[in-house]
């Protein structure tokens, strides 16, 4: 299976959504254990609709579809931790 810019940008799309999601979540009185969670939950959930609306997601079958949205979802708590470290000065 070939992923094409299109179909990247729709994984990343997923991934920027749970990202901001986590930021809301680590914002509010959330533990912050549970953010990871809140994004893959989010990015499988989001995973179903993006596979039916974009003719491009990497996936053509709801269990990929799934899978493509927790790994996005769970790349945005990675994502997180890289802006973390970058940014920490020694």
């Amino acid at each position: 299976m070939e992923m094409n810019s299109i179909g990247m940008a729709t994984v990343v799309a997923i991934t920027v959504i749970c990202y901001l999601a986590g930021e809301i979540a680590k914002a509010s009185s959330l533990e912050n254990k549970w953010i990871p969670c809140l994004c893959g939950v989010l990015g499988g959930v989001l995973g179903i609709p993006a596979m039916n609306l974009m003719a491009d997601f990497p996936a053509s079958d709801p269990v990929t579809a799934v899978a493509v949205g927790i790994a996005s979802g769970l790349a945005a708590t990675g994502v997180n931790q890289v802006i973390k470290q970058l940014g920490k000065t020694e």
